[in-house]
């Protein structure tokens, strides 16, 4: 018999974190998608020496990074020395400073009639958002990255995701399910797409939608233990006691100090009789 307390403790620790392979949580996902951005971008023409040397520090001395974008910023940087300015702050995990920079390159990148960047570095704000837990802020951005037009393919489709996370961030649930949808059509090698969705529609009670998305997730990213996590959480709500049971278990071996285990403990407890007084 599950006991709905330890369910409801279970379903509300949930960690829903981000490609095929490991889902990244928020601040690893705005790590990745700013040292794509990096890798993406093509040096500022006529100075690609000191763009590189930037890019080069931001990754190995952050701290000496910072001081290299912010003189080159006074010194017509532009957007370039923004983006350094960023990642840099990105690597130091300082994430409203991080957050703040894209958006200043967004700007810049505006100013320069460059659609393609400035959507890109509006992306990168939102993510960086999403790490400072700001989803307000982050949804914010990634509105101005949809409303340039600028993004087709995957890179929508992420942005589409990431304005979900922000949703779902803020407890607006209608409003993920709409952006998880375009999503899951454009960016379904995404297991935190699979993943959001089948929490969400936990959330609202449709266990079949749940039952579904969760086993694409198990497909992607089997042996993250969010993913694993979440299917039993969804086990739990369908009375599949066994199910969830076995998931929860595959929790705890696998990552037996993380927040995930902890939650994962806390509903396998329930299937264990109290202690006798």
């Amino acid at each position: 018999m599950l006991l709905p307390l330890l369910l409801l403790i279970a379903q509300d620790r949930t960690a829903v974190a981000p490609k095929a392979g490991p889902v990244l949580r928020d601040a690893e996902r705005a790590r990745a998608a700013a040292a794509k951005a990096a890798a993406a971008a093509a040096p500022p023409p006529g100075e690609p020496p000191r763009f590189t040397k930037c890019m080069d520090l931001a990754t190995g001395d952050p701290a000496a990074a910072i001081d290299e974008a912010v003189k080159w910023g006074t010194d017509k940087g532009g957007m370039f020395a923004r983006q350094c300015l960023a990642v840099a702050y990105t690597n130091q995990g300082r994430w409203d400073s991080a957050a703040a920079a894209f958006e200043e390159a967004a700007g810049e990148a505006e100013t320069a009639k460059d659609g393609p960047r400035a959507a890109t570095y509006w992306t990168q704000a939102g993510n960086a958002w999403l790490a400072a837990k700001k989803p307000p802020k982050a949804r914010a951005a990634i509105n101005a990255a949809l409303a340039s037009g600028q993004l087709k393919g995957l890179a929508l489709g992420e942005a589409y995701l990431d304005r979900a996370r922000a949703a779902v961030a803020s407890g607006e649930n209608a409003g993920a399910r709409a952006d998880i949808d375009v999503a899951l059509a454009k960016a379904g090698d995404d297991p935190l797409a699979w993943l959001l969705s089948a929490t969400l529609a936990r959330r609202m009670h449709d266990l079949p939608r749940a039952q579904k998305d969760i086993a694409e997730a198990v497909q992607r990213a089997g042996d993250d233990v969010s993913v694993q996590l979440e299917a039993g959480n969804i086990a739990a709500a369908a009375g599949d006691e066994a199910a969830a049971r076995a998931a929860w278990t595959k929790v705890v071996t696998a990552a037996p100090g993380s927040p995930q285990a902890a939650a994962a403990r806390a509903a396998l407890a329930q299937f264990d009789p109290a202690p006798a007084q």
